[in-house]
């Protein structure tokens, strides 16, 4: 799995939900349960259905009791984001298993599935900004000011993907390493939020 690979995996998760454009349309993951590309494409899609969530929670119509749902459909969201990053990096770490360290190795303190986070979100953006820069009903200034962010994104996706592949090429050559450590959210635990354990 390299950098390219990636990201035309979120590509097409992107591009796969806007031909609906649907927050409830189910996935269609076309890749093998299990696998990278699986676990790629269902992280992006979860954060394409929570970009649209944070844009619908946005709305001065929204009814008080939809803004609730909403806030706790993204509070569902971001856990399986979590959830679905951690399991990213256990296959990351399964993948480099048995790459022996060599003396001198340096610890990476971001994971390879948090630096694909940020660039599969990287993706949404570049998608939604080109979107404004091609918009027939805005105005010419507000073409041109979205083509200036989308050009700065499109510098950071190469950006990233060098980094991406970067690390991945120094953890297989056994000069850097990583390390898992579980977010351990506690908001949503009932047992840790003291919000919820008060209430029983």
């Amino acid at each position: 799995m390299n950098a390219q690979a990636a990201n035309d995996i979120f590509r097409k998760s992107i591009q796969d939900y806007h031909l609906t454009d649907d927050i409830d349309t189910p996935i269609p993951n076309p890749y093998e349960n299990g696998t990278i590309s699986q676990l790629l494409y269902l992280k992006n899609w979860i954060d394409t259905v929570q970009w649209h969530l944070e844009d619908i929670i946005r709305s001065p119509q929204i009814a008080p009791e939809e803004l609730v749902a909403v806030k706790r459909r993204i509070d569902q969201s971001n856990q399986d984001r979590t959830d679905t990053v951690e399991r990213i990096d256990d296959w990351f770490l399964s993948f480099f298993g048995t790459i022996e360290r060599k003396p001198g190795a340096r610890l990476n303190s971001e994971t390879p599935a948090w630096l694909l986070d940020r660039m599969s979100i990287l993706q949404l953006k570049i998608y939604h900004f080109r979107e404004q820069a091609e918009r027939s009903d805005a105005s010419e200034e507000h073409r041109s000011k979205a083509e200036q962010k989308l050009r700065i994104l499109l510098e950071q996706e190469q950006d990233l993907a060098m980094c991406f592949d970067e690390l991945a090429e120094d953890i297989r050559a056994g000069v850097r390493y990583m390390k898992v450590y579980r977010q351990m959210k506690m908001y949503n635990d009932p047992t840790l939020n003291p919000v919820l354990y008060q209430q029983k």
